[in-house]
């Protein structure tokens, strides 16, 4: 069942995936109706899962390994998944 705040998570992971691009990233939403994000770095080919969750301060994007971000400042948060993504595994 989908909670009362499926709407507002999916604008926001919609909102953070249309900067994605700029930052040399790929993205799928997935979840039907509970949303999230799949993220990868084509370069790389690292990814993630990025879920977004109101908290007492607004909307956050957590993402692994340990990465977060605010919905208020996506080019921000954008710029912190890239980086996340950016170095080849090791």
């Amino acid at each position: 069942m989908a909670s009362g705040y499926t709407g507002e998570r999916l604008a926001h992971l919609e909102a953070l995936a249309e900067l994605l691009p700029s930052q040399g990233l790929v993205s799928r939403m997935i979840g039907g109706d509970d949303p999230v994000l799949w993220v990868w770095h084509p370069r790389t080919g690292r990814q993630t899962i990025v879920f977004a969750t109101p908290s007492a301060r607004g909307w956050l994007f957590l993402w692994s390994p340990g990465g977060q971000g605010r919905a208020d400042d996506l080019e921000r948060t954008a710029a912190a998944l890239r980086q996340t993504l950016d170095t080849a595994q090791t």
